[in-house]
């Protein structure tokens, strides 16, 4: 049986600048899985850097509230909401909420840097 505590995953600041803790990922434990699960934190206020996977995503909210921008697209999120994120779109979230924006991020296939790219302000939408 295989369980992993939040609190037993390294907190470190990811690349669109969200709090993170990965929860799974099968490059770093004998899991029969594709996918990858991460934890993450947007400070009231903040926003993530807006960035694209050459994967899906999708992110389920769990606390807090904010926009999540995809594309031309943007729309309120809020606890039990799950958002799809197809692959290459170019995305981020804000938090528009006076607590932390907690939400779990799925990545199918498992996340990996060289899917990811990261914009910066200027090359906004």
């Amino acid at each position: 049986m295989f369980i992993k505590d939040l609190e037993d995953c390294e907190e470190f600041i990811a690349a669109d600048n969200s709090i993170l803790r990965e929860l799974l990922h099968p490059d770093k434990a004998d899991l029969a899985v594709r996918y990858s699960l991460a934890h993450a934190i947007v400070m009231p206020g903040q926003a993530t850097r807006p960035h694209r996977l050459k994967t899906s995503e999708v992110y389920y909210i769990m606390e807090g509230e904010g926009i999540m921008h995809i594309g031309d697209e943007c729309e309120r999120v809020h606890p039990g909401q799950a958002v799809y994120i197809p692959p290459d779109s170019r995305q981020y979230i804000e938090n528009t909420g006076k607590i932390e924006l907690k939400f779990l991020c799925i990545v199918d296939p498992a996340w990996r840097k060289q899917d990811e790219e990261v914009f910066s302000v200027d090359q906004l939408f």
